[in-house]
């Protein structure tokens, strides 16, 4: 098979697509043909040098894909080969096959097509597992989202309005303001010029950028706030105020997807099947496609999403 390989950590100019061994299944694993995959921010970071690798994780990039299952491994029951799936990964999605454990198989959901599929898995379970599962948003509370033109930001912003939630999301530029609001966000903030915390105060934050924004967070939590640190795109360091963490009796959470283990990535994606799939499929939360571009043209692909200038997910899609 082919797949994108990381000739050494620098630009996208990096990325080759060549030939390698195909993957196989071992126990409790399926072989996924690739109908296409999707860029994530950590994918930038890994080709950048700065993700580093657990033992055993595929070396190529690509953190969901879809496509048809065309191997099953020994001990795989409730899958077969011909099923149209998507997955969560570790690794291995700019490709033509990659090997996936079972816990990480999602159905593609109800009118949703095959290649579409691929930009979903990700960004769901980032959302649910942090929002719900991890910060515990319920009904009548107010999110604050980061980031909300991405892929991560969309799907936040859609979960949390159809779990009656009120939503603020800070995006750049008018253009990204008017679409936040067509998805659902109660105010859309242009972090070049607004300042989120004259919205709040929020009773759960989900950011994306890390940094120096850590103590403007937790000074606009609400009193049993919850701020979930999921990115670090300004940086590794930012100055928090404890004494406003204790009396607010606030909490601080730093949280990865990729690193948990297969046990947690499958109460993960079992939760998200059981939660968020009907919410797709009565089209509650929609997926938003910004552009599809070809496997072995990645490099474009991370070219475009460096510019900042999407919205919604980026698609690699194999012939």
């Amino acid at each position: 098979m082919k797949a994108v390989s990381i000739k050494e950590p620098g630009g996208p100019e990096v990325l080759e697509w060549i030939e390698v061994e195909d993957p196989r299944p071992t126990a409790g694993e399926v072989v996924v043909d690739v109908a296409a995959s999707a860029l994530n921010r950590a994918d930038v970071m890994q080709r950048l040098g700065l993700y580093p690798l657990a033992p055993g994780t595929s070396p190529y990039p690509g953190l969901e894909a879809s496509g048809r299952i065309s191997a099953v491994g020994e001990g795989v029951t409730g899958w077969q080969v011909g099923d149209e799936v998507c997955a969560l990964l570790t690794g291995g999605g700019y490709a033509q096959k990659v090997a996936v454990p079972v816990g990480q198989l999602l159905p593609v959901p109800e009118g949703i097509g095959l290649v579409e599929a691929a930009g979903l898995p990700e960004a769901v379970a980032t959302v649910w597992s942090n929002i719900v599962m991890t910060a515990g948003l319920t009904k009548g509370e107010t999110l604050l989202v980061h980031g909300g033109a991405g892929g991560v930001g969309t799907a936040a912003i859609q979960i949390a309005k159809a779990l009656g939630a009120r939503v603020v999301t800070t995006v750049g530029g008018p253009e990204k303001v008017v679409r936040a609001r067509e998805l659902g966000a109660d105010v859309a903030v242009d972090h070049r010029t607004e300042d989120f915390a004259e919205f709040g105060p929020y009773d759960v934050i989900l950011d994306v950028v890390g940094g120096d924004y850590l103590e403007r967070n937790v000074r606009s939590l609400a009193a049993d706030g919850r701020l979930v640190v999921i990115g670090l795109q300004n940086g590794l360091e930012g100055n928090l105020n404890l004494a406003e963490l204790v009396f607010k009796r606030a909490s601080v959470h730093g949280t990865t997807l990729r690193t948990r283990s297969r046990e947690q990535k499958a109460a993960i994606i079992a939760d998200v099947r059981k939660n968020v799939w009907p919410m797709i499929e009565n089209g509650a939360v929609r997926l938003l496609v910004h552009r599809t571009v070809p496997m072995a043209e990645a490099a474009e692909a991370h070219r475009l999403m460096e510019t900042g200038g999407h919205l919604g997910k980026i698609l690699l899609v194999n012939d």
